[in-house]
């Protein structure tokens, strides 16, 4: 079984903003495998499956991910290395896509509470860059803010590319 969890924050008042960019490529995946979300309770999550892979989107906001996560672990038999964790980071510039195998959290949040949730690093990630924000507007605030409409038409790209290397890397 192979894990793809999304992240973002729950609730239409963050559905199109930058830190949930994680749950934006999550649904454009679920869609292309013609699969539709529920809500799970016990695993804190909306997910969606096929008999070998699960999408989450952990309904408990960002900072908090891990919660999800280990929760959905402890029920079945899914080794770090099978969990791919899609997000945003601040320090790319838009559009930019980093697949890793492993490293730190690198200052974000939700990965960090997914590390400290597996008590590894040792697990995949793809990171969609946001860009830093302009000055004078702190980087919490910047990333539960909506994309501008320039930003939208890069990222109306950037989405496809983003499940084309989930599918190309992770599910290969």
């Amino acid at each position: 079984m192979k894990l793809i969890v999304g992240l973002g924050n729950p609730g239409s008042k963050y559905a199109k903003t930058r830190h949930n960019i994680g749950f934006m490529v999550v649904d454009v995946l679920a869609k292309e495998l013609g699969l539709k979300f529920a809500t799970s309770k016990n695993y804190r999550s909306d997910f969606a499956k096929t008999a070998a892979i699960e999408l989450i989107k952990p309904q408990t906001f960002m900072n908090n991910s891990g919660t999800a996560v280990r929760a959905i672990i402890k029920n079945k038999n899914i080794s770090p290395d099978n969990i791919l964790v899609v997000l945003d980071d601040i320090d790319m510039a838009l559009g930019k896509l980093r697949y890793r195998t492993e490293g730190s959290s690198g200052g974000h949040k939700g990965l960090q509470s997914i590390i400290e949730a597996l008590g590894t690093d040792q697990f995949p990630r793809l990171k969609i860059g946001i860009e830093r924000p302009p000055v004078g507007i702190e980087p919490d605030q910047y990333v539960t803010q909506k994309f501008t409409a320039e930003q939208v038409n890069e990222i109306r790209t950037v989405i496809p590319a983003a499940v084309e290397i989930i599918k190309n890397q992770f599910l290969n």
